[in-house]
């Protein structure tokens, strides 16, 4: 029997060893697919894959960054010499634009003369950036040039203030709005909930019976469990309006009423480990202090809270880990306009959202696509500082209570 009890133990232990290992290589081989994905935006081409730029080959420019080549078809650039090139009026001309110029018979049956047609195009004129797909190149043609684009780089990821992935003919990737955007949200979020937290911790800890006590702690719990969507729908539902007409907005969709909604998910975390940290304070160091003549309310906040300030600051980080990874109730509340917050009553977009709204429309293997696979690096390490810090302070608090 004994034997047989051993045999077991070893086949139990033999199965968690194996199943760790397994959970441990899934994890990995998710974290290297979703850096190998992301960093090979870095590799991709400033101009919309299978297109190019062209210019007359007497125009001195030899290659344009991606927020040029915007500013450019966005006629906000409108002189070569602003780009170090000759003073010269820029014309943009667009791929479409050669069918209202020729006809189809001189186009060819099959278009087999569109590349000649293109090329008397651009030799003509000194002052022309063509945008053209690259199947269509005038190759070999004198006179045309085409412009060696950069590729994206982390400068214009990190330091780009445009998130427009559909922009054409050089989509712009960046990802400093969305990085503000969720800062500005969950900073916020933690501000209105950690007062609040900290106060329904302190009351049920140190000043509510054990019956409330009993009814509040399981209900604080289960608001936890509610899906982040029906929060979403009672922002947009509830909040939105509410927010639209306090503080006379032409939309209610905010940052503000972001921060709102995810300061509401985010209570019953702080509550409940905030709350657990306060009841661990030993009862000797409670009944000194009241020995000593203190009030319960003094006790309160010069023994209590500073004997659990470890477990409050884990409680405030978790609830920041929280706020930050959300997704569906921040995509539904705060507009989700992709561009610089100014304040937090317009409307902003975050990392999470900006992921769920776009990765089903990005084409795979895609400069869209891979850039998204980059915001999730970006998430992974706001969320890998925060465990990292969670972890930090609990093992802080628990060496302090040892």
């Amino acid at each position: 029997m004994k034997r047989f009890k051993r045999i077991l133990e070893r086949i139990v232990e033999s199965i968690l060893t194996v199943s760790g290992a397994v959970t441990t290589v899934t994890i990995l081989l998710i974290i290297i697919f979703l850096f190998r994905e992301g960093l090979g935006l870095f590799r991709s081409p400033a101009v919309e894959k299978g297109y190019a730029l062209c210019v007359n080959s007497s125009n001195t420019v030899d290659h344009l960054n991606s927020h040029q080549i915007k500013e450019i078809f966005d006629y906000e650039i409108e002189n070569w010499a602003e780009l170090g090139g000759r003073d010269e009026a820029i014309e943009v001309f667009r791929f479409d634009e050669i069918f209202s110029r020729y006809t189809d018979e001189e186009l060819g049956a099959d278009y087999e003369l569109l590349p000649d047609k293109l090329g008397e195009v651009i030799t003509s004129s000194p002052g022309i950036i063509a945008f053209l797909p690259t199947q269509y190149l005038p190759q070999g043609m004198q006179g045309v040039k085409v412009l060696r684009s950069d590729r994206i780089t982390p400068a214009d990821f990190f330091g780009g203030r445009q998130w427009i992935p559909t922009a054409t003919p050089a989509p712009q990737f960046g990802v400093l709005p969305l990085i503000l955007g969720t800062l500005w949200v969950s900073i916020v979020a933690i501000l209105i909930a950690l007062p609040l937290g900290l106060g329904v911790a302190i009351y049920l800890s140190e000043l509510a019976g054990q019956k409330m006590r009993k009814i509040l702690k399981p209900t604080i719990e289960l608001l936890a469990g509610i899906p982040s969507v029906v929060y979403g729908f009672f922002g947009l539902v509830v909040l939105v309006p509410l927010v639209q007409k306090t503080f006379g907005l032409p939309v209610g969709e905010t940052g503000f009423t972001g921060s709102l909604i995810l300061a509401i998910m985010a209570l019953p975390t702080i509550i409940t480990v905030a709350e657990d940290a306060m009841r661990s304070t030993p009862r000797a160091m409670r009944e000194a202090s009241l020995a000593l003549g203190a009030t319960h309310w003094q006790t309160i906040y010069k023994v209590i809270v500073p004997y659990a300030k470890s477990g409050i600051s884990a409680a405030v980080v978790l609830g920041i880990g929280r706020a930050i990874g959300e997704t569906m109730a921040v995509l539904m509340v705060t507009g989700n306009a992709a561009v610089m917050p100014r304040t937090l009553f317009e409307p902003l977009r975050t990392i999470p959202a900006t992921i769920a709204a776009e990765l089903g429309e990005a084409p795979a293997g895609g400069a869209h696509y891979q850039a998204l696979f980059l915001l999730g690096c970006v998430l992974f390490f706001f969320t890998l500082l925060i465990s990292v810090s969670a972890e930090a302070i609990s093992k802080r608090n628990f060496n302090k209570g040892l």
